[in-house]
């Protein structure tokens, strides 16, 4: 590589370490504070907190860096034209098209970076992540089973446990499940275990009783019925509504197992191979748009010519670029996720980038012709 490309793309890679650092850590810190306040509340430790936080990391990043290769070389080509060191490589002879090489470079780079994230971290934390909330969920012993207050862990239940051992058993424990008012029913037993099975957890009642008053015919007659029992089994994940009925998230699987997916990931899921597909597209095109968001903020930069105030004209420009590449991917797929079959329009945003960064450098290497052509024709 020359050395003038070796000098704008280590110029660009600085500054785009600057602008990822802290726009990683204000998004980080950002979501961080939300889920830190939900854990806490939910008796989790600290390094709970950390572990969830650090599992949202890649997810943070993958968003963030095609914001920060964008901030690097807009940041980066202004310094340059402010220094005169792009006037002096454009008075030696370098077009537009030639400076623009080591910014490609850069953003192809920063693609690459984004694709690893998008293709195998993400998808790891993301599997770790709903795995470790699946384990918290069924944690009920941190977040309900606390002795000596009522509980009320959802409307029509109310629990309460005398003391815990401790061994982990629950002492004298009632349980009055009136979530049916026609069929409510009240459990009392001496002792209790919870008990982690592949369902979910089971709350284990030992030497105790299960009184049901249950309501028959129209005329409001309630029947009462009594079962005493050494050892009963109660689903306490169904009663807690801790199960999470929508199964796993396609953004959970590798993109090699949603473009073939099996039937044990549509079981899962509970989606259609079209939709799995489709998922898989948007992570294909999400690094595109980082080369875009690259030339973008360097093509904008170079038009227009010495101004005493400035460049904010073609930063405003810039920026403006920016957004309706990203509204263009956002309304893709949006598009793409009510009908998974127009998943080529996904790859769309990241073409209509490229052909505005070419437009973008074609007139900057045709400034001064236009100039000219418009003073030839005013005479």
């Amino acid at each position: 590589m020359p050395r003038i490309d070796r000098y704008i793309l280590g110029q660009m890679l600085t500054l785009f370490g600057f602008f990822a650092l802290v726009l990683v850590s204000v998004y980080w810190i950002n979501r961080a504070v939300s889920l830190f306040d939900d854990l806490l509340n939910d008796g989790q430790t600290a390094l709970v907190v950390l572990e969830f936080t650090m599992l949202t990391l890649p997810l943070v990043i993958s968003v963030v860096l095609p914001v920060a290769a964008f901030a690097a070389t807009a940041y980066g080509t202004n310094r340059l034209s402010g220094e005169s060191e792009l006037v002096a490589m454009q008075a030696a002879g370098l077009s537009p098209w030639r400076l623009a090489r080591p910014v490609l470079v850069f953003g192809v780079f920063v693609g690459l970076m984004v694709a690893v994230l998008v293709h195998g971290l993400v998808p790891m934390a993301r599997a770790r992540l709903a795995d470790r909330q699946a384990e918290i969920a069924e944690n009920v012993t941190a977040q309900f089973l606390r002795p000596g207050s009522f509980q009320y862990p959802t409307e029509g239940v109310t629990l309460f446990i005398r003391d815990i051992a401790t061994d982990g058993r629950l002492l004298d424990l009632f349980i009055e499940d009136a979530r049916d008012p026609a069929n409510q029913t009240a459990y009392t037993s001496e002792e209790a275990l919870v008990v982690r099975t592949e369902t979910g957890p089971v709350l284990v009642l030992l030497q105790g009783m299960a009184q049901n008053l249950r309501r028959a015919g129209t005329e409001g007659r309630q029947n009462l019925s009594v079962t005493r029992f050494s050892e009963f089994s109660y689903d306490i994940g169904a009663m807690f509504s801790l199960r999470d009925q929508r199964g796993r998230d396609l953004r959970d699987y590798s993109t090699w197992r949603l473009l073939n997916p099996d039937a044990d990931l549509l079981a899962a899921t509970g989606a259609q191979p079209a939709d799995a597909r489709r998922e898989a597209h948007e992570r294909i095109a999400q690094p595109l748009v980082s080369p875009v968001a690259a030339l973008i903020g360097f093509a904008t930069l170079l038009i227009g010519g010495y101004s005493r105030f400035g460049v904010w004209r073609q930063v405003v420009w810039a920026i403006l670029g920016l957004i309706m590449v990203q509204f263009l991917t956002n309304a893709a797929a949006n598009q793409a996720g009510r009908d998974p079959a127009m998943w080529p329009l996904l790859y769309l945003p990241a073409l209509l980038g490229a052909g505005l960064c070419l437009l973008l450098l074609w007139l900057a290497a045709r400034p001064r012709r236009l100039r000219g052509a418009s003073t030839g024709g005013a005479a």
